[in-house]
């Protein structure tokens, strides 16, 4: 059965494929790309985000060499809400957010996603690396690309109404696809930074919003060993950047290891400090082919996008408004803020917001 599909259209390679594969398999399909900004020369360029006008320039092609209609949805307020208000928001209260997440689950499958299925159209396609079975969401077969991580957070409902055309094939395979059905962006290349900072400094970004703010760094036995201008320029895990004052006794290097914003504190410490076995995760999604735990439930979790994945067992509790993850081996670098997604084999179980680990 032919379907009405919105197919989500970035400017890059692997969301032209998918409006290109949606169209040739017989369905009615209209592409569609997310202004972002309401001054889209604020936005990276160069092919480095995916919400200029350089973007949306090559999605109005690649939509004529598919022969398909194509609009500008302007998305500019709720994206500053949701996305860019969030991610300052975010780090003031010392978290780490994922912004590509959040845009995900707000942005392509809740605004986008809701004003599709208003108008009429069944689904919406885009140019993720991930693959649907049966309703549940898997890992893509190009571990380099697999973006199943960054979609953990959708529900069931949306999901239902996704299509990810790329599911089976790697990048490799997309690119020489996109040359063969003469698609300019082919050789484009991908997006890795933060499409809202331009110039990539994201502690300036911050320091923008959010003013200068001294405070200490201290080592674990809360000794001052340097002082910062703002708590929310570090994340859990930083090596790089401290301006530490003296060196540590050992001479090795050291990590932040937390990060107060109350106090405005920042602590640091050896590696092996950053080492964790116990994560609380909150607002659990439950998306996958199981109902949420109540007994410990042997899987895998990815913390990171990208990020390596570590055996554990992962189990609710008794409300179910929380997620106690015990891994096998310990990580390093668990940052506040950001998705635990948890897997059974290649399968999305489902995700939760880190809260705290130790």
């Amino acid at each position: 059965m032919a379907l009405r599909v919105l197919a989500a259209m970035s400017g890059g390679v692997d969301s032209a494929v998918a409006a290109a594969r949606i169209a040739e398999a017989g369905h009615e399909v209209t592409g569609v790309h997310l202004a972002l900004s309401a001054n889209p020369q604020s936005y990276r360029t160069g092919a480095r985000g995916c919400c200029t006008i350089e973007d949306s320039r090559d999605a109005r092609r690649a939509a004529d060499v598919i022969g398909i209609p194509f609009y500008i949805w302007d998305m500019a307020e709720r994206f500053h809400r949701d996305v860019v208000e969030d991610f300052v928001s975010e780090y003031a209260a010392g978290r780490t957010p994922n912004p590509c997440l959040r845009c995900n689950e707000k942005i392509k499958f809740e605004a986008v996603l809701d004003r599709a299925l208003a108008l009429g159209f069944d689904a919406v396609a885009t140019g993720h690396h991930a693959r649907l079975v049966d309703g549940v969401l898997h890992r893509s077969p190009d571990e380099g690309k697999d973006q199943s991580y960054v979609l953990g957070v959708l529900t069931r409902e949306q999901l239902s109404h996704a299509i990810f055309p790329l599911g089976d094939s790697t990048k490799a395979e997309v690119r020489a696809e996109a040359a063969r059905r003469g698609l300019t962006v082919a050789d484009k290349p991908d997006s890795h930074d933060i499409c809202f900072i331009a110039d990539g400094d994201t502690r300036g970004f911050l320091a923008d919003r959010l003013g200068s703010a001294e405070g200490p760094i201290v080592d674990e036995s809360g000794q001052v060993v340097g002082t910062h201008e703002g708590a929310y320029g570090f994340t859990v895990g930083q090596r790089k950047g401290l301006r530490i004052d003296r060196p540590a006794p050992d001479g090795r290097p050291r990590y932040v290891l937390s990060i107060e914003p109350v106090t405005n504190t920042v602590t640091v410490g050896p590696r092996s400090s950053l080492e964790v076995t116990s994560i609380t995760a909150v607002r659990p999604v439950w998306n996958g082919p199981l109902e949420a735990p109540r007994e410990p439930l042997a899987c895998t979790v990815q913390l990171r996008a990208h990020g390596e994945v570590y055996g554990c067992r992962a189990q609710v509790s008794g409300d179910g408004s929380e997620v106690r993850i015990v891994l096998d081996a310990p990580a390093t670098g668990v940052a506040a803020g950001q998705a635990a997604v948890l897997y059974l084999g290649d399968a999305v179980i489902g995700s939760a917001t880190i809260a705290s680990a130790a």
